[in-house]
């Protein structure tokens, strides 16, 4: 059953969950792309577009799962610690619906991209073990026009699930695909996955060391 226009369905928070306690990836042409400081991060080809679906797997030590969830939403402070955000708000588009509008800087010749996408997150249980999952998918809406000389990214799906590793840290999933559209060289979308993707996690690392003196 598909989800309600602006809503998640209660499958899609289960199957992050799900992912966390058994992989799946059996079965299937998951290539295991690299590992690195405890994150293993994988990719599986899509015949249709040529482009990649990710999955990681990991854990950030002394990084407890709530924290590292409050990170994640907070969008004021990650333009703090994300040097590739170039605007990240949330619009109020009535109706009691917010999106949420990214702007991406990319390196010089290629042109930016954004994006506008829905966010929930949601607290399970699991085997008496509490998960923190955040869905999120590209969306529409009047309220965030395209602009000119920004790429709009019409295709972008990202589940985040989070659990103690049973000491100070977090167990880590995280699902990741987007269709940035345009040319994007190939070195470009290789160093994205091989260091965009951990050094991400070791800036949100960070970011969760920090947060404390934030507040």
């Amino acid at each position: 059953m598909e989800p309600a226009p602006g809503r998640f369905s209660d499958q899609q928070f289960r199957e992050a969950c799900a992912e966390l306690q058994r992989p799946a990836l059996a079965g299937a042409d998951w290539q295991l792309l690299m590992e690195t400081l405890g994150i293993s991060i994988y990719r599986l080809l899509d015949q249709q577009s040529g482009l990649y679906e990710y999955k990681v797997f990991g854990v950030l030590e002394d990084c407890p799962p709530a924290l590292l969830a409050d990170v994640y939403m907070d969008l004021g402070y990650r333009k703090q610690w994300d040097q590739y955000v170039k605007e990240l708000y949330q619009q109020d588009c009535g109706d009691g619906e917010t999106v949420i509008y990214w702007e991406v800087k990319y390196p010089f010749p290629m042109s930016n991209r954004d994006y506008v996408y829905l966010r929930e997150r949601r607290e399970l249980e699991v085997e008496g073990q509490k998960v923190l999952v955040v869905l999120a998918r590209s969306t529409a809406t009047p309220q965030c026009a395209e602009k000119s000389g920004v790429i709009r990214v019409k295709q972008y799906k990202q589940s985040l699930a989070i659990q103690s590793d049973g000491k100070k840290g977090s167990r880590v999933f995280m699902y990741y695909f987007d269709n940035p559209g345009g040319h994007i060289p190939s070195w470009l979308i290789n160093w994205a996955a091989k260091n965009g993707v951990p050094n991400f996690l070791r800036d949100l690392a960070k970011a969760c060391h920090n947060y404390s003196k934030k507040a």
